[in-house]
């Protein structure tokens, strides 16, 4: 394991790396997508106006993929989030090439999280006291594991919606993430600092083609697999708070609820409308947080910075009162979440009656 200058030296490099093979194959892989008309065609939910090549999530996994196994620790679990991801990738670049249904998107999602829970032990151990609750029974910490695993990843792939916005928001989650296994870690998980750093390296590479106005989109082949690391990533940070040396006490089940707020609040809120309409949680929709805020008149950057600063406000929040502990911090979360959707709601209102009047 790393330790001290060299650590912080061998990040950064794994980051450069990441960096430069996705900003150098994004251009092959757009040129390869014009070439066999491999395009994310408008349709009636899409913001692009114009055909526009997806499959941008290999260039963000071929930099993750090889600055992981050149700089990083594979221990701890991390060559089973690496298997995990090649799974999804496949699943994802099926979706992105010929269309796959849910449920074998979900086959694909049970097999990776199992993978990373069994055979690395990658799971929820511990409720740290919410409710007077410690050490989980070991069903009911696999379940939580695999409820929050689906979750997250499904929640970043909802979020991918707008230029820039899912790789946005994956770079303020990893980033927050990796500093603290970067500064806490220890032995046991300062390993996952690496995943975090070729994450973002990844990220940032891609983001130079994908930021308004995008030039290729991450489709499923990125958005699962970045989901799957930040699922993976939140739940080690959450097995962060069973340590004595990390500065949130037993408070990071909330706070990494805040440090995942904008995806989490997204997903929830959809499927919520959509059950009370009497529609599947999964039938696609125009209600997402992103689409509700461009009703309003934001263009696609005012947006994406809109909701980037949000989640960023959000973590600065849950992070400097991580103090008052998780009931507080995660009745906050709600209230702020139900004040947010009610303000949507009226925007929602005040745009439709403003068409009526054009009318």
């Amino acid at each position: 394991m790393y330790t001290g200058s060299t650590f912080s030296v061998q990040l950064v490099l794994a980051a450069l790396w990441a960096l430069l093979i996705a900003l150098f194959a994004v251009p092959s892989i757009i040129y390869v997508a014009h070439l066999k008309n491999l395009f994310d065609a408008p349709n009636n939910r899409s913001v692009h106006k114009i055909p526009t090549p997806r499959l941008g999530g290999v260039a963000v996994l071929a930099g993750f993929l090889s600055a992981l196994t050149i700089f990083a620790p594979l221990a701890n679990g991390v060559q089973y989030l690496l298997a995990g991801c090649l799974l999804l990738f496949f699943v994802g670049l099926k979706d992105d090439l010929v269309t796959v249904s849910v449920a074998k998107k979900f086959v694909g999602q049970l097999l990776a999280t199992g993978v990373v829970m069994l055979m690395a032990d990658v799971r929820i151990t511990s409720f740290q006291g919410i409710l007077g609750i410690g050490t989980l029974p070991i069903g009911l910490s696999y379940g939580l594991t695999f409820v929050a695993i689906v979750g997250i990843t499904n929640a970043i792939n909802l979020i991918d919606g707008l230029d820039g916005l899912a790789g946005s928001i994956v770079l303020i989650i990893s980033g927050t993430l990796g500093y603290y296994f970067y500064r806490y870690g220890g032995n046991a998980s300062s390993n996952y600092a690496f995943v975090a750093a070729c994450l973002m390296g990844g990220m940032l590479g891609f983001l130079r083609y994908n930021f308004c106005k995008a030039t290729i989109f991450m489709g499923d082949t990125g958005s699962l697999v970045c989901g799957f690391i930040i699922s993976v990533l939140a739940i080690q940070f959450i097995e962060l708070g069973n340590t004595p040396s990390q500065p949130l006490g037993n408070a990071s089940p909330a706070v990494v609820l805040g440090i995942l707020f904008v995806p989490l609040f997204d997903t929830c809120r959809v499927f919520l409308l959509r059950m009370l309409a009497g529609k599947s949680p999964f039938a696609p929709d125009k209600n997402h947080i992103h689409h509700r805020v461009l009703a309003l008149g934001f263009s696609q950057m005012a947006t994406v910075l809109l909701l980037g600063t949000l989640n960023i406000a959000v973590i600065a929040l849950v992070t400097n009162f991580a103090y008052l502990g998780s009931l507080p911090l995660i009745g906050g979360l709600v209230a702020f979440g139900i004040v947010l959707s009610a303000l949507l709601g009226v925007g929602q209102s005040l745009v439709a009656r403003r068409q009526v009047t054009v009318a």
